[in-house]
């Protein structure tokens, strides 16, 4: 049996187990909290909860075979907005600033924290991009990221 599989005994939102197929608001599953901890799926579950309170995405699980195993990605319109990955004991998030969106961070890089700045400056820029990860253990970052989530694109949500 997948380590993943959902083993839910009643139905319930897919939440964060890309295998369970469940409907209801709460989901019972916690397959991946056992992958990640408790307290890294409460973090994962609190950000996307911010996400979602100011962006309509599509939300797709998927499973990654390079540097991680699952990814949840915000997307609309073809563009992502962010994602998360996960793997053992680890939580990451992603999000990749263009040249505009660089030059806000620019602009704006005094309201960020030192370690945000940090990774930042450390995150590998690529021709399409500069690829930003967060590995996340907690709720310290929160703030940042929803500065960040403003700088890459206005909420679609009133």
């Amino acid at each position: 049996m997948n380590d993943l599989e959902c083993l839910c005994t009643e139905e319930c939102a897919s939440g964060f187990n890309p295998f369970c197929e469940c409907t209801l608001e709460e989901c019972n599953c916690q397959d991946v909290a056992n992958l990640i901890g408790e307290k890294k799926k409460e973090t994962f579950e609190e950000i996307k909860k911010l996400i979602n309170s100011q962006y309509d995405m599509e939300q797709t699980w998927n499973r990654v075979t390079k540097n991680w195993d699952y990814e949840y990605k915000f997307r609309k319109g073809g563009r992502t907005l962010c994602a998360f990955y996960v793997k053992p004991d680890k939580l990451g998030f992603m999000i990749i600033f263009g040249k505009a969106e660089r030059e806000k961070f620019e602009l704006e890089r005094k309201s960020f924290s030192s370690t945000v700045c940090e990774l930042y400056d450390e995150s590998q820029t690529y021709h399409d991009g500069k690829w930003m990860m967060l590995e996340l253990t907690d709720l310290s970052l929160k703030n940042d990221i929803e500065h960040l989530l403003h700088l890459k694109r206005r909420p679609n949500k009133k």
